[in-house]
């Protein structure tokens, strides 16, 4: 009986241990339960800490204090220096003795900003409202020590600047990363010198990509929401592995963790143009453009087709020699795809001056090829863009003929067409949206120069036909609108 005691009581033992062991593998295993959609590459919901991170970056990143010199007084006496009773009246030497030498001193305004180390020979990137100007710049390290920089180059169109320290030690950096891997809901962390908080660190997420947020003809913004304020610009936006992936630019002022930063894609070609050349160089096509949106879609037959409509072509630069004309859409660049006029306008900006690309529009329904040269884009030629769009007196609109005095009248360069000149309040012309000042281009394809051609073009539409106005309008650009008689 003991020895079958025994084997009973070992057997007990065994099968408690056996318990004991599922249990804790189950539980273990419980414990290490992902959801079904996680990957093992993906970043934890949230870091362990952003301490490491802080540690290697931070000392890449400089404080960037500028000074302006400004002469007359500055805006304590700018009031007086306007002269308000006359340049000549005697009340000027009277302000001028008063204030003595400090009527005309010089005074120093100055500013903060950020920026971050790229390399060991000590060029720095930052935004270019932050250097704009400046007659001095100084650059301060974390460690304190504090040197005097150069501007290299600077990009007012990105608002991209690169500026440069001279130190006999080798300097931390940062290295760039990849902003197009980055996607929305990884986690960034900024470091700059909000308000002058130095080295600040803030971390977020990325909210969104491919914000345009007018400021430039080339938007393509990184937005945040980890806290970035005055004094952060020029500092980096950094991806997990401590790689820049964009640089910290605007803010929303109204709204709280809205921040945008400029990608690190975008700036590394203009980062090496300001490097090896000082200034940047961009393609030009000469043309004016606008999105094709779906109106102006269907209205040229192109339904389905995406691409970028030509609303002028300047003469003589490269568009216009090709033969490309106005009302051509473009839908191809050497081989690739474009869909906004600001996708069209990179493209453009980074073929090499001299270059040759091969341009494919859409004209009449019909795509043609146009082997264009392209030439150095140059700012003064920009100008604004203008728009189109229709009406016709029985709908409530007024029109005439447009002379040189009318066209002066509404600031409109063209001085051959129809215009329209005033819109019953609830009309079917008002109701659809036309304009006073809108140049009516065509109507139904058909073109319109003078009233008679529009009166004769609405007089053949009958009653319940839809009508297609084509219309132009100052800073709008090209537009169609679609009424029914």
């Amino acid at each position: 009986m003991r020895i079958k005691y025994k084997m009973y009581s070992q057997w007990k033992a065994t099968i408690i241990t056996v318990y004991f062991v599922v249990g804790f593998i189950i539980v273990s295993n419980a414990c290490l339960v992902v959801p079904a959609f996680a990957k093992k590459d993906e970043t934890r919901l949230v870091p362990l800490n952003f301490s490491r991170l802080s540690e290697i970056a931070s000392p890449a990143v400089v404080n960037i204090r500028t000074v302006k010199i400004t002469k007359g007084g500055g805006p304590v006496f700018r009031h007086f220096q306007r002269s308000p009773w006359g340049k000549d009246h005697p009340f000027n030497e009277f302000f001028e003795r008063f204030f003595g030498e400090d009527y005309q001193r010089e005074f120093r305004q100055r500013s903060l900003g950020s920026g971050f180390i790229i390399d060991k020979d000590g060029f720095i990137v930052t935004n270019n409202h932050v250097i704009e100007d400046a007659d001095e710049i100084k650059v301060k390290l974390k460690n304190g020590k504090e040197f005097e920089a150069k501007v290299v180059g600077r990009d007012s169109n990105t608002d991209i600047a690169l500026i440069k320290l001279k130190s006999d030690e080798d300097l931390p950096f940062v290295k760039p990363g990849d902003s197009d891997a980055i996607k929305v809901g990884e986690w960034v962390m900024a470091i700059g010198n909000p308000f002058g908080l130095e080295h600040t660190v803030t971390a977020g997420i990325v909210s969104a990509k491919g914000r345009v947020i007018g400021s430039g003809p080339y938007d393509d913004f990184i937005q945040t929401d980890a806290s970035i304020n005055p004094g952060n610009s020029g500092g980096p936006l950094l991806n997990l592995k401590g790689e820049v992936i964009g640089i910290n630019t605007a803010i929303v002022a109204a709204g709280q963790g809205i921040g945008f930063a400029i990608p690190m894609n975008l700036a590394k070609g203009i980062i090496e143009q300001l490097k090896d050349q000082g200034e940047v160089t961009r393609g030009w096509l000469g043309v004016a453009i606008q999105d094709l949106n779906e109106e102006l879609a269907e209205y040229y037959g192109v339904k389905g087709e995406k691409g970028v409509l030509v609303t002028e072509v300047f003469p003589g630069d490269p568009a216009d020699t090709a033969g490309i004309k106005p009302k051509d859409i473009v839908i191809e660049v050497n081989g690739e795809k474009v869909t906004t006029s600001r996708e069209l306008s990179r493209t453009i900006a980074d073929i090499g001056v001299g270059e040759k690309a091969k341009i494919l529009v859409l004209r009449d329904g019909k795509k043609k090829i146009f082997n264009v040269e392209i030439a150095k884009r140059e700012d003064s030629k920009l100008i604004s863009r203008r728009s189109p769009r229709d009406e016709g007196d029985e709908l409530g609109i007024r029109v005439t003929n447009l002379t040189s005095e009318i066209a002066r009248r509404f600031n409109i360069p063209e001085t051959e067409g129809v215009i329209v000149v005033g819109v019953e309040s609830g009309s079917k012309g008002s109701e659809a949206g036309i304009r006073s000042g809108d140049v009516i281009k065509e109507i139904n394809h058909r073109e319109i120069k003078t009233v008679d051609d529009y009166l004769t073009v609405l007089d053949q539409i009958e009653i319940g036909e839809t009508i297609h106005f084509f219309l132009q309008r100052l800073n709008a650009g090209f537009l169609v609108v679609k009424l029914t008689k």
